[in-house]
């Protein structure tokens, strides 16, 4: 089994066409904070994070993701893991290098099979952070991103191969197959996810509450804000996360959650979970059914961005 170089999931960059009302959302609204910002482009940092930022925002004519970022121990890892895609033939974006986003560091950039740009990186300072308390309802961390795949077996035995990312579960249906996997790096469920879908593009990029408290006030402050939500408020048995889904300015699907599982990876086995059962989507049954509505929200537009490295 290939060794596992890749530590836990750092951030994910977003390329918006209208970048001041997509910055005014995230930072106004969703509970972001804007930081080491410039002429379109800001950092936007989670309060309770180490990460220097979770989510990137940059202007730009199409929408697309920029790219997914991911942490490494040491430089000596990020070296190892260029040098061994590139040996089994994947694009690199360029070689290992030092950072010039905040924080630093060390790393490089690379195309996945579907042309989504994955950044390693070593070495990024940590940035000063605070404990979220009791009752505030702002991200305390990025928890996890899905992609949708027109190839997701393709995606998850590239993800496998290259990166020894591990599966925790399927998500599947009686009539259509194995839709979804989640994917872990760590401990957690899943760090990331691939889903059925009819190309490649971003489902939904999740944030985690502090607790169930927090996650239902921020869903109450999301719901009063007239921001719209596709799903929710549920818990999933996949992981067994709490969820409530709306959509940001541009249409991408952002989740609160909480209470993500946390994994004894030496014992655990993946379950294969049917969707059709309600129990399966809600163990509350509190959420809106999963319908072909909520499905087609979270399929997104055509990514603009795959085998297109960003600029910056």
């Amino acid at each position: 089994m290939t060794q596992r170089l890749i530590t836990h999931l750092r951030h994910v960059d977003l390329a918006v066409p209208d970048y001041a009302k997509q910055l005014d959302f995230y930072t106004g609204t969703w509970g972001l904070t804007a930081e080491h910002s410039d002429t379109g482009v800001s950092f936007l940092a989670a309060e309770g994070s180490p990460e220097q930022y979770v989510v990137r925002l940059r202007e730009a004519t199409d929408k697309r993701i920029d790219l997914i970022a991911f942490g490494a121990a040491t430089a000596a890892d990020v070296d190892t893991l260029a040098g061994r895609l590139a040996a089994d033939g994947v694009q690199l974006v360029g070689e290992p290098g030092d950072l010039q986003t905040p924080g630093g560091g060390y790393g490089f950039r690379f195309f996945d099979n579907e042309g989504r740009t994955v950044e390693i990186s070593s070495d990024v300072a940590t940035r000063t952070h605070r404990k979220i308390e009791v009752g505030e309802s702002i991200p305390v961390r990025l928890s996890h991103v899905v992609v949708n795949s027109a190839d997701p077996e393709g995606t998850r035995a590239f993800y496998e191969k290259h990166l020894a990312f591990a599966l925790s579960d399927t998500l599947m249906h009686p009539r259509m197959g194995e839709m979804m996997y989640f994917m872990r790096v760590n401990s957690w469920h899943h760090s990331m996810a691939i889903a059925r879908g009819p190309h490649p593009s971003l489902h939904h990029a999740s944030f985690e509450l502090r607790g169930v408290d927090e996650y239902m006030r921020g869903t109450g402050r999301m719901l009063r804000a007239g921001v719209e939500k596709i799903w929710g408020p549920g818990r999933h048995k996949a992981g067994n996360n709490t969820f409530s889904y709306f959509l940001d300015p541009h249409g991408n699907t952002i989740e609160y959650t909480t209470e993500l599982d946390v994994l004894d990876e030496d014992t655990w086995h993946p379950g294969l979970h049917d969707f059709s059962d309600p129990e399966v989507t809600d163990q509350w049954g509190t959420a809106n059914a999963m319908d072909e509505f909520v499905a087609r929200k979270s399929f997104n537009d055509v990514d603009k961005g795959l085998f297109v490295a960003p600029p910056v």
